[in-house]
């Protein structure tokens, strides 16, 4: 039994090293390659506790992949991965998940396996200076449609601006023309601005509601005489605004406020954070808790850029 305890320990460090590992590049085909052979050996006779921990790791992958690595290969490596921790896991929830990783990693590592074939249809020339050429037209460079479609709609605005004329049917054309430009602007806001410059302005996807098996292991405490008289006469439920009398029963969050059981469910049954200080609860919505981990890390490299100082080196505080 000791031996027992001593080996999970080790496999729970090596899990949180490779959870740290798969984060950096250099190193994440290594990680995924050693998850694998951890998962083929020791996963059946895990604990339930460790049987969690594997599952963290795999699903850093997964939203690693889908933020930072896009490269097909590291996606062959991923949906090995994926394939392998499905047909271990029993948790439906997680098996769900797994699967929808399978599915993604699959569509990225068919189209790199199979591009789409070039249109062997006739007449593939373009007009050249007065020739019509052999091969088909390149497509246009990323500059020049960026700079196209911000001349068209500058030119679509300035020609709307009050007071101007109007001339009949010219005028409802060029309207229909500036509508349809600004449209396709605002379609084609990825390609306009450079990469990664939208990310910062995507709306948040909304909060949902506090994880029900965390809202189940609040601890609930007895309000004391020792206890009022630490909190003071004036202390209430922030919810309800009733003051607290002796032999209250009082649910706790992680922050430290308390609050009426029957006060605190509505409000965690809607929202995953304290009333008061909005400190946030962990919830069931894996989507919603990967964007949380790709905001840290965001802002820890907004952190890092922010220190840098002249020379190459980084002052991290």
């Amino acid at each position: 039994m000791e031996f027992k305890s001593k080996d999970e320990k080790r496999l729970e460090q090596r899990l949180k090293e490779l959870h740290k590992d798969v984060s950096k590049k250099q190193k994440f085909e290594d990680a995924v390659v050693s998850l694998n052979s951890l998962l083929r050996d020791h996963y059946a006779s895990a604990s339930p506790s460790l049987r969690k921990l594997y599952y963290g790791v795999v699903c850093r992958v997964a939203t690693v992949l889908k933020t930072r690595y896009t490269s097909p290969g590291f996606w062959a490596s991923g949906l090995a991965l994926f394939r392998l921790a499905q047909s271990l896991v029993s948790d439906p929830a997680e098996k769900a998940h797994l699967l929808s990783c399978i599915s993604e990693a699959q569509q990225v590592v068919h189209q790199e396996n199979d591009p789409p074939q070039p249109s062997s249809s006739p007449n593939q020339g373009y007009l050249f200076e007065g020739h019509l050429t052999v091969d088909r037209e390149p497509p246009q460079p990323q500059w020049l449609v960026q700079s196209n479609l911000m001349t068209a709609a500058l030119a679509a605005g300035s020609s709307s601006v009050p007071g101007r004329p109007e001339s009949g049917n010219d005028d409802s054309n060029n309207s229909e023309s500036a509508v349809n430009l600004l449209q396709s602007l605002i379609d084609n806001l990825d390609s306009v601005f450079p990469p990664g410059i939208m990310d910062d302005v995507r709306a948040a996807p909304r909060v949902p509601p506090a994880s029900k098996r965390v809202v189940a292991n609040l601890p609930v405490i007895t309000i004391t005489e020792e206890v009022l008289k630490k909190l003071g006469e004036e202390a209430e439920c922030a919810i309800c605004k009733e003051n607290l009398v002796v032999n209250d029963k009082m649910q706790e969050l992680p922050c430290k406020h308390t609050f009426h059981p029957p006060c605190l469910k509505p409000w965690l049954d809607e929202h995953n954070s304290c009333p008061i200080c909005r400190h946030e609860l962990q919830t069931d919505d894996h989507a919603y808790e990967s964007w949380k981990e790709r905001e840290r890390e965001a802002e820890e490299d907004r952190k890092g850029a922010a220190n840098a100082v002249r020379g190459g080196e980084y002052m991290y505080v």
